[in-house]
């Protein structure tokens, strides 16, 4: 059993990585005076912008990321584990990687994972989205140990449009993740009807914490985001969230017991069998009469 602190901090990240690594400098502070040690901040925290010619103009990799560089500062600083939802990162391809970073709290990198799945749509209100003319997507789910002094707690990565893929929280389950995240930049057309019914499907369905910063209002670039960053416990139930789009910081205590008995109760994870399709409409397959 491990039991520790957990933080989600909501952003309204707009077009200048380095007024985004100032705003997360203060909520990380907000965040471990409230004494939380594993601290989540949304997709895309170092800048929201939709234009190519204007993310490539500030673009950096990730080694000139000042989001990058101020979380590990920050996580040695507080001695605290620092979760980057997400930062667009130029990669050797000419693309760009939309990556996560897990720092732990000696300021080490931990971990990263680079989104898998990419948004692409056409919205009724007229916006439109081609992540993957922009992004190259991952293509491995990624676990990583949160480490405290009591114990430990495995943690499983996605990022924001994951999350409507349930086989990658499915997976990193399987492979022992207690706590599943999904931190986001949703827009507040598909956040207003879908949020929390997914992420709390996710936990429910995998029994397990799930933990969602995100972005919220409206951003300089124009898009608007449904913010209400979550954390929801193994039985589905909402911990903390922040009430609305406005930055800010909910706080929750993670016990991993509750991950035991969840599954103890419904055991779907070991219950699970492989299985086959099979389309009855089909024509039967025609054979030659035995002579």
């Amino acid at each position: 059993m491990t039991v520790f602190k957990a933080a989600v901090l909501q952003m309204r990240s707009g077009t200048d990585p380095d007024a985004s690594a100032e705003a997360l400098t203060r909520l990380v502070e907000e965040a471990v005076a409230a004494g939380a040690t594993y601290l989540q901040s949304p997709e895309m925290t170092g800048m929201v912008q939709r234009d190519r010619a204007g993310l490539n103009a500030k673009l950096k990799d990730e080694a000139g990321d000042v989001v990058v560089a101020t979380a590990s500062a920050l996580a040695k600083r507080h001695g605290v584990f620092i979760h980057v939802g997400s930062v667009a990162v130029a990669v050797e391809d000419g693309k760009v990687a939309n990556r996560a970073f897990l720092f732990r709290p000696d300021g080490s990198r931990a971990a990263t994972y680079d989104k898998i799945h990419m948004f692409d749509v056409d919205l009724a209100n007229g916006e439109s989205w081609r992540e993957s003319n922009t992004y190259r997507p991952g293509g491995s789910a990624t676990l990583a140990d949160l480490d405290f002094p009591g114990g430990s707690a495995r943690l499983g990565f996605a990022v924001c449009y994951d999350m409507r893929f349930p086989q990658i929280f499915r997976a990193e389950a399987m492979a022992g993740a207690e706590v599943l995240t999904a931190p986001a930049a949703f827009t507040r057309q598909t956040g207003e009807a879908h949020w929390h019914v997914l992420l709390r499907a996710r936990a429910i369905e995998n029994g397990a914490f799930v933990i969602a910063a995100a972005q919220g209002g409206r951003h300089e670039d124009g898009r608007e985001t449904y913010g209400h960053s979550i954390i929801i416990d193994p039985w589905g139930r909402i911990l903390a969230e922040v009430d609305g789009d406005e930055p800010g910081i909910a706080v929750a205590e993670i016990d991993t017991s509750l991950v035991a008995d969840a599954r103890g109760k419904i055991p779907n994870l070991r219950n699970a069998r492989d299985f086959s399709v099979v389309d009855a409409t089909a024509e039967p397959a025609r054979t030659e009469a035995a002579e």
